[in-house]
């Protein structure tokens, strides 16, 4: 029986060698003339064993990680193919604790299935949404989607159900399904995971939106700086055409869904949905003023569903074991599970999926491990560079919407980033500032002028001049940025620094800085 060997070709696993490991898992298969095959699956997000390679055994997936090209010959000689022990051996991969405690829906299949495998993806679950969807009608589609409790996974938290039921109701000859994949927030990675190691769920779950709201062309912006995930998505389109996913017979429906995808125009301000239609239609990213809603006039001025990549793809788990099953999950108002990507100064960084309300101090410390360095945590961002610094004292918040939102700061897209006790939260939050100067879009006044003025006010601050009086202009400035700003780029750039403010004052004090140890 031919043994199936798995190294992924994740972008992340390719960083540390995964490429080098399967060309030497190929020459050793041929030189040996071994009975065995190489999948190249997606990643498991284990970040930390990365490249993780997994042997097929008749008691389950065993792996070895993280594996280098020399260590492949010697991984042979021990009976790698039977899941033999080596001192990279990790046992069976599904009892490793950092996956076992988690509760995969959306990335069930993630790095197990190849994904480019129509049958490896219908032989783990997929498509029995999408056959369900087809036996429904649009409104009850959006009922369940609604029924849920799934809201936008991409920062916003806009609850989707309500959003597909406003263009389900609006009428037009054409609409759109949009799928945002510029993932451009730090330390963030599950849409690039998910598309290029489950790429089918996210063509399932776009066209289950479509037969919801009368879409019958859908499109996905997938970052430019992911070409890898680009590549494999353009892939799985091409096979799902051929094999009837996509195209004028939906799995032999005589129901018409069609999509592409298309490449970013590489900035950040791309990631913001009115800005993102501005740059489909072949113009410069900008946002549009707002009402009317993209729902109501989006893409070509058509009804617009836009939703980002974990939206899309949690909604055929929702569409095949039913409304409730992902509602009963979750925490408060925060239904289902999330995407959790911890990175930064963190010994155990990848993806964790959980269902909301595990606390901040479970993430980084019972899956991160702590820092790398091996120093104490000092702050932790969650949300993106536009999300709040946190300290260790908040460790105890729950992992839910409302939660953060209390405490001044947003889950995001779910990115974790961690520092420990060497960070200067004042060059932080004059970061924040820069940031927004480097990526506005220059059509509001607030953001455009508002953040140069502010990194310029913190400049004065880091070299002791008048902390108090600047740190008030700070704070006054940052109060005009939040409420006159077009979009969420200036508007929501106070949050990491007011919160640098409010919780490390000791970095913008006039003090001597003493250089990190």
């Amino acid at each position: 029986m031919t043994v199936r060997l798995f190294v992924p070709r994740d972008a992340a696993a390719l960083s540390v060698g995964a490429h080098g490991v399967a060309l030497a898992f190929e020459a050793e298969i041929r030189g040996r003339g071994l009975d065995a095959t190489l999948v190249r699956n997606g990643s498991r997000g284990l970040f930390w064993l990365e490249p993780l390679v997994e042997v097929e055994t008749p008691s389950g997936r065993v792996g070895y990680g993280p594996v280098g090209p020399g260590d492949v010959p010697g991984l042979v000689d021990a009976g790698l193919l039977t899941g033999g022990a080596h001192r990279l051996s990790l046992g069976p991969v599904e009892a490793i604790p950092y996956l076992a405690n988690q509760q995969r829906l959306t990335f069930q299949r993630c790095g197990v299935i190849d994904p480019l495998s129509l049958d490896d993806y219908a032989a783990h679950g997929g498509l029995d949404g999408l056959r369900r969807a087809l036996a429904l009608g649009g409104a009850a589609i959006v009922d369940a989607v609604a029924e849920s409790g799934l809201r936008g996974r991409g920062g916003a938290a806009f609850p989707t159900g309500i959003k597909w039921r406003a263009v389900l109701e609006a009428e037009a000859d054409i609409k759109y399904i949009v799928c945002n994949a510029d993932e451009g927030d730090s330390g963030t990675f599950a849409d690039r995971m998910l598309m290029e190691g489950d790429p089918f769920l996210l063509i399932e779950g776009m066209a289950i939106a479509g037969l919801a709201v009368g879409a019958e062309k859908g499109v996905v912006y997938v970052r430019s700086e992911y070409p890898h995930a680009f590549r494999r998505l353009g892939q799985a389109i091409d096979i799902a055409r051929r094999r009837g996913l996509l195209g004028f017979d939906l799995l032999g429906s005589g129901r018409r869904f069609e999509m592409e995808a298309r490449l970013g125009a590489g900035a950040y301000i791309c990631g913001e949905e009115t800005a993102l239609l501005e740059s489909l239609e072949g113009k410069r990213g900008q946002v549009r003023f707002k009402p009317p809603l993209p729902a109501h006039h989006g893409l070509f001025g058509r009804p617009t569903v836009i939703n980002n990549v974990i939206s899309l793809a949690s909604v055929p788990f929702i569409l095949a074991e039913g409304a409730a099953a992902y509602r009963d999950l979750g925490h408060g108002r925060s239904r289902g599970t999330t995407p959790i990507q911890l990175a930064g100064n963190v010994r155990r960084g990848g993806l964790i999926e959980r269902a909301f309300g595990l606390t901040l101090g479970e993430i980084v410390e019972d899956y991160g491990g702590g820092t790398l360095t091996g120093r104490p945590v000092r702050a932790v961002q969650v949300g993106g560079p536009l999300g709040a610094y946190w300290p260790t004292s908040l460790f105890h918040v729950p992992f839910d919407y409302e939660a953060f939102l209390e405490r001044g700061g947003m889950v995001g897209h779910g990115g974790v980033v961690v520092f420990d006790d060497s960070v200067d939260l004042a060059a932080q939050a004059r970061f924040a500032f820069a940031f927004c100067a480097h990526e506005s879009c220059g059509k509001c006044t607030p953001c455009r002028i508002g953040s140069i003025r502010g990194a310029e006010t913190l400049d004065k601050i880091i070299a002791g001049e008048a902390p108090e009086a600047n740190g008030d202009l700070v704070r006054d400035l940052c109060e005009v940025m939040r409420d006159g700003s077009l979009c969420a780029l200036g508007g929501l750039t106070p949050l990491p620094v007011l919160s640098a403010f409010d919780h490390f004052p000791e970095d913008f004090e006039r003090r001597p800085r003493s250089a990190a140890p």
